[in-house]
């Protein structure tokens, strides 16, 4: 059976005035209309394509690429919305909907919003939602502390950013922990710092423990040699300024000097550290 919002290896078994009629091993077609044919395409031939509903509700194929495929997320953005819902560029000519019920807040055009793509049986369409927590469960958890894991961050509240844990959990990262940027949307490689009563997990953007320093120290190594051997950075340097300019805790920062400074790497001077 073609499955929707998936790309499917189909084969083309006929030809037609408006396109290729592709067909899957258990004979089901769909139609991939000529804009969408690549030069040349001929019966039997195999080809990759996008599967999903056109504006009459027919299957329809597609050589164009999705930003999102099914039961995964994406960060969509709105080009049109009306009352009943709103309409996502998802990087085909038709777009997504979002219906209203399915949005967690009012969404405008314009903004852009972490997106779950489903598969409604009810329509059998394609659909978009924003309320991300239903999609996501931390009951059969698999995750270690100190695994590194893949994260979307998809909304921000006051002590820190939710984040999709491999496509599949809810984690949350503390923004006192966060030493850079951070944008809802964003992909990053995140490390599990916890996981606590009832499967809630923390996870930190940097290493855990002294492969984080080994890290940062090399990160100091970098900059020192860069700015000519030295570096106004000490133990009583504000925070703000050790973040600025090297996106690290000073706690952190303390802890890597130490092991250059072990290592006979660096000699501290007055208000500067400095390379041997």
């Amino acid at each position: 059976m073609i499955q929707l919002g998936v790309v499917s290896n189909l084969t083309v078994s006929r030809g037609s005035a408006v396109g290729f009629f592709l067909v899957d091993n258990d004979g089901e077609e769909v139609l991939l209309h000529n804009k969408y044919a690549p030069a040349g395409l001929q019966l039997q031939d195999n080809i990759d394509v996008f599967v999903y509903n056109d504006s009459e509700d027919r299957l329809i194929a597609t050589t164009q690429t999705p930003k999102i495929l099914l039961n995964t997320f994406a960060l969509l953005k709105v080009v049109d919305a009306a009352s009943f819902g709103a309409f996502m560029d998802w990087g085909l000519d038709k777009d997504l909907l979002v219906p209203f019920k399915e949005q967690a807040k009012k969404m405008y055009t314009g903004k852009y919003y972490v997106v779950y793509l489903y598969h409604d049986e009810t329509s059998d369409r394609l659909v978009g939602t924003t309320k991300i927590n239903r999609y996501l469960d931390n009951t059969d958890c698999d995750l270690k502390h100190n695994d590194e894991v893949d994260l979307m961050v998809y909304e921000d509240f006051d002590l820190g950013y939710f984040v999709i844990i491999n496509n599949k959990y809810k984690g949350l990262v503390y923004k006192n922990e966060i030493y850079t940027d951070v944008q809802i949307g964003d992909q990053l490689k995140g490390y599990v710092k916890q996981i606590k009563e009832g499967n809630l997990i923390d996870v930190s953007l940097q290493k855990i423990g002294f492969e984080n320093v080994d890290i940062n120290s090399q990160m100091i190594l970098d900059l020192l040699k860069k700015q000519g051997g030295k570096l106004a950075l000490h133990d009583g340097s504000d925070p703000e300024d050790i973040k600025r300019q090297l996106g690290m805790s000073k706690k952190t920062f303390k802890k890597a000097v130490g092991i250059l400074y072990r290592q006979k790497l660096i000699t501290l001077g007055d208000n500067q550290i400095i390379l041997v």
